[in-house]
This record gives structure tokens, C-alpha cells and sequence, in this order.
């Protein structure tokens, strides 16, 4: 069994703290109608991107879906860009652009997010055929909802992976819902790894809201992947405690129980490791607050850049986009 070390837990931490507090304050921010773009929070999912990334190098690719600021985040994405985008400013990551769903980062190998559903699928099987064919030791990371399994796409990318044994790390986040719909009037079964099988690829399935058990299963798919082992299909089961869109809970609009949701959030994958932080001595109440406090002060200062800066000019409407 892995041990993971002191080093390890903290950084796990401090990553799910930096997405945490990072959406809570857009939720503090949006009802003043400055931002613009649609959000799709990621609050009650933090373990998922931490313990994924926590592996990856610099260099590596990582696509993401339309709830993606905890992706870019945990790997090490620029923050101020990211505020700036969010409020269409000339600094923001796409140039104010492209909005929430949108975020681009090709220096940390946040290579751009798609919010069409599945869309993050085969662009990752892109990037680790690229990284094959160029003998580049790279890994790419698809980052998905089980509503991306629907797909037909979802199928056709694992099966050419596995066919090349590409490394690619296909990373599916199954919180139970497409929009509203929940996975059981959907799917004949609930086992998305079990896909992973039919075309010979390691699968596993885990509890999402666990940050140790997550960061285990993607150490094993990543090292497979750079070892030329080819593809692995990881599931992790977990849960969003907002909309599908916005700041607000599904269950004021009737679309999910609340008991649903509050069971959930009993099982707060960061209130989880902090317990077992304390618990273990790794750092005392004091520690954690530092850290908060910490990330605090980072995105307060990204928030002050982004609000002080300019808007694209009028002229700039057509630049950079393809036509």
C-alpha cells in the first residue's frame, strides 16, 4: 500500500483549499452581476482534481470540461489570469473571451476547456498521440462527468487509446448528475469503470471525496502511462453541492432532494482530511489556518489585478479567433 508522506498531505491540502475558497468567493461576488459568464462550480469535488494532479509534471496536458476551475487550479494554472477571464478582462487567460468555461494555460499544459459535453475526451487522446509520435514524455489527462459516458465519443476514444497504447489518463468524475438527470435514468448500470474493460484497460473505481484513496489510483494510472503501459479509465465517485450552473443549490428549483445534498456535504472531502491531518499530527489547527489564510491573501490580490484591469478594445473582437 502507498504511504503518503507529510510533504504530500499538506500539498493535497492546500490544493483543495486554493479551489475551495477560490469558488466560494465567486459565489460571494456574483450576485453583484460584474461577472458576466455563466459559472459551473466545482465546490464538493476538490479530492478529485488535487489527487490527479498531484502527479502530473509541468509539462503534462490536462483538458478539462466546462466545471474546470478546480482542474486548472490544482495544476498550478495561473490565478490572476483565470479572475481576469472571469471578468472578461484583456488579461484574462483567453484575453476575456472566452469566460469561465473557456480557461487556457499551455504553460502549465492546461492546453483549453471545451463545454461541450465529452469534448475533453478525445482532445486528450490528441495530445497523447502527439506525445507518442514525438517521443515526448508527456502524459495527458481527460477530465469528464458521467454524463460525458452518454457519449458515443467516450467509447471511440478509449478504444484507439487502448488500441496505441497512448498515455492517457481518462478521469471520469461521476457526481450522479447530467445537469438533472440522475446516472440511474440514464445508465443500465452504474459501474462506468467496468467500461474500461471491453477494450483491455486498467480500471478502477474509488471514493472521489477521498483525497488519499484518489491520489493512490491516479499515481498507478499515471506511472502506467509514462511507462508506455498505454491507457487507464479512473471513476471517482463524488458529489457537487451547486447548480449545474451558478451559485446557487439544485434543490431550491425542486431538481434534487436536499437530503441528497446534506448527506453529501457530512462527507466534505476537505473537511474529511483536515480530521485526518490534525489527527496525525502532519499540522495543528494554527497550520491550517495559515494556509487559509494564505490562499486568502492570493485571491484577494488576484481579484484586485483582475477588477483594475482594462477591458479588450473594440477592435480587438476578431483577434486570435479563427473564422
Amino acid at each position: 500500500m502507498l504511504r503518503v508522506d507529510k510533504k504530500t498531505k499538506i500539498a493535497l491540502l492546500r490544493m483543495m483549499l486554493r479551489s475551495r475558497l477560490f469558488e466560494e468567493k465567486i459565489v460571494s461576488v456574483y450576485g453583484k452581476q460584474d461577472m458576466k459568464t455563466p459559472v459551473h462550480l466545482y465546490i464538493g469535488q476538490e479530492a478529485v482534481a488535487a489527487g490527479v494532479c498531484a502527479h502530473l509534471r509541468r509539462e503534462d496536458y490536462i483538458f478539462s470540461t466546462h466545471r474546470n476551475h478546480g482542474h486548472y487550479l490544482s495544476k498550478g494554472a495561473d490565478m490572476s489570469g483565470m479572475v481576469a477571464e472571469l471578468y472578461g478582462r484583456r488579461t484574462g487567460c483567453a484575453k476575456g473571451k472566452g469566460g469561465s468555461m473557456h480557461f487556457v494555460d499551455v504553460s502549465c499544459g492546461c492546453m483549453g476547456t471545451t463545454s461541450i459535453v465529452g469534448g475533453s475526451i478525445p482532445l486528450a487522446v490528441g495530445g497523447a498521440l502527439a506525445a507518442k509520435v514525438r517521443k515526448e514524455d508527456r502524459v495527458s489527462v481527460a477530465f469528464f462527468g458521467d454524463g460525458a459516458a452518454d457519449e458515443g465519443v467516450f467509447q471511440e476514444s478509449l478504444n484507439f487509446a487502448a488500441l496505441h497504447k497512448l498515455p492517457a489518463v481518462f478521469v471520469c468524475e461521476n457526481n450522479y448528475y447530467a445537469t438533472n438527470s440522475h446516472q440511474d435514468a440514464r445508465h443500465a448500470h452504474g459501474n462506468i469503470a467496468k467500461r474500461g474493460h471491453a477494450f483491455g484497460m486498467h480500471s478502477e473505481r474509488c471514493d472521489g471525496n477521498n483525497a488519499e484513496a484518489v491520489y493512490i489510483a491516479s499515481r498507478k494510472a499515471v506511472n502506467r502511462a509514462r511507462r508506455g503501459l498505454g491507457p487507464s479509465l479512473l471513476e471517482f465517485s463524488t458529489y457537487r453541492w451547486k447548480g449545474h450552473v451558478g451559485p446557487d443549490c439544485d434543490y431550491m428549483k425542486g431538481c434534487r432532494p436536499k437530503e441528497e445534498l446534506e448527506s453529501w456535504q457530512k462527507k466534505c472531502p476537505i473537511e474529511a482530511y483536515k480530521k485526518i491531518i490534525l489527527k496525525e499530527h502532519i499540522l495543528d489547527q494554527s497550520g491550517i489556518d495559515a494556509i487559509c489564510a494564505e490562499v486568502s491573501s492570493e485571491i484577494e490580490a488576484a481579484w484586485s489585478a483582475a477588477l483594475a484591469a482594462p477591458y479588450p478594445a473594440a477592435e480587438e473582437l476578431y483577434k486570435d479567433v479563427y473564422r
